[in-house]
């Protein structure tokens, strides 16, 4: 069968990027380039380039022959130390790729921009919950909305139209991913199984007791296709989400007893510095449990981690515009997470 539609993924070795290539090589109808640093081995329908974006002549030499894309699926980032410093690599990036692509992808008919509730002011404290896609834009810098902005300028008089999916915390088993909470959770309830310790919560005083949700990967990834498809999904904004909300403190308690853990009070520390020496620990539980040869730097997620169990304050969105305008799927988070769990132990990335 022809393959009607080209996608090219940004970032296609990420939880959000390597799901939506699945997802994507599983309809059947789509030729998939996925763009990345590092590149790899083509997969399938899957072919992979390396290339550096914030390399403006490399953009050119490797994306510059892309004439067969339909749809643009970025889902790429850099971090960098502060909020300002996040804005230029990243909307350079995204800049270098449409600059490139537009120009010779004569059939180009959507781009479709990964966000998050950055864009609500999540990450600065406290915001108005549930957020919605009407929410006024926060004080800058802010990189997913100079993202939205870009877009928003170069659509003006185009045949393309974009969307803007803004997912909460994305659950996925992707390896080598700097903001992957499930394999972090799952690493330090199976180190705490391993030395004899039940498992605590980290987070800070609070954080326990609020509200806060999460997106599944694949539902994300059914969401940004059905958006990038869908004619009346035209130069919208969407929140994703599970469509239920949980708190920690009966959450934490379930994830403990699929370790076959206790748990014990919560104590408020850094994995980042507590998790720091982890890895002859980690080296022995491979060897002792035959687990795959899985680097340390692959499944530590820490930093991410921490930043997730700080949220001392209510943190969930409005899910309901992408139900009004027909996307209708739902996960439920216990059985995400719990799910997560059993296909990183099948993988044997866990004991």
């Amino acid at each position: 069968m022809m393959k009607q539609n080209t996608a090219l993924i940004v970032g296609a070795h990420g939880v959000i990027g390597s799901n939506l290539a699945s997802h994507l090589a599983a309809l059947g109808n789509w030729n998939i380039v996925g763009l990345s640093r590092r590149g790899g081995p083509d997969q399938g329908q899957i072919r992979h380039i390396a290339v550096d974006l914030l390399d403006v002549r490399d953009a050119r030499e490797k994306l510059g022959g892309l004439r067969d894309v339909t749809h643009i699926f970025y889902a790429a980032y850099q971090d960098r130390p502060s909020w300002a410093e996040l804005v230029e690599p990243n909307v350079a990036m995204l800049r270098n790729v449409v600059d490139t692509v537009e120009p010779v992808a004569q059939n180009l008919r959507h781009i479709s921009l990964m966000q998050g509730y950055k864009v609500y002011g999540a990450h600065l404290g406290p915001f108005k919950t549930p957020a919605r896609e009407t929410d006024a834009n926060h004080m800058p810098p802010e990189f997913n909305i100079d993202q939205q902005d870009l877009l928003e300028d170069r659509q003006k008089g185009k045949n393309w139209s974009w969307s803007a999916l803004r997912p909460s915390v994305v659950i996925g088993q992707a390896l080598g991913n700097p903001m992957n909470l499930a394999i972090a959770i799952a690493v330090y309830a199976s180190m705490s199984k391993e030395l004899g310790l039940p498992l605590r919560f980290p987070g800070k005083p609070g954080a326990y007791d609020k509200i806060i949700e999460m997106t599944d990967a694949g539902l994300l990834a059914r969401a940004t296709v059905w958006a990038a498809t869908d004619e009346r999904c035209a130069n919208q904004a969407f929140n994703i989400t599970n469509g239920d909300l949980f708190r920690w403190n009966e959450m934490w308690p379930k994830i403990a007893a699929n370790f076959g853990l206790d748990t014990a009070p919560p104590l408020p520390m850094s994995l980042d510095t507590i998790m720091a020496d982890k890895q002859p620990l980690w080296d022995k539980m491979k060897a002792r449990h035959g687990l795959l040869d899985t680097p340390y730097t692959d499944v530590s997620s820490w930093r991410f981690a921490d930043f997730v169990f700080g949220w001392d304050y209510d943190f969930f969105a409005d899910g309901t515009k992408a139900r009004r305008f027909g996307f209708h799927d739902f996960v439920d988070t216990e059985e995400m997470f719990m799910r997560t769990f059993a296909e990183l132990r099948q993988r044997r990335i866990i004991p």
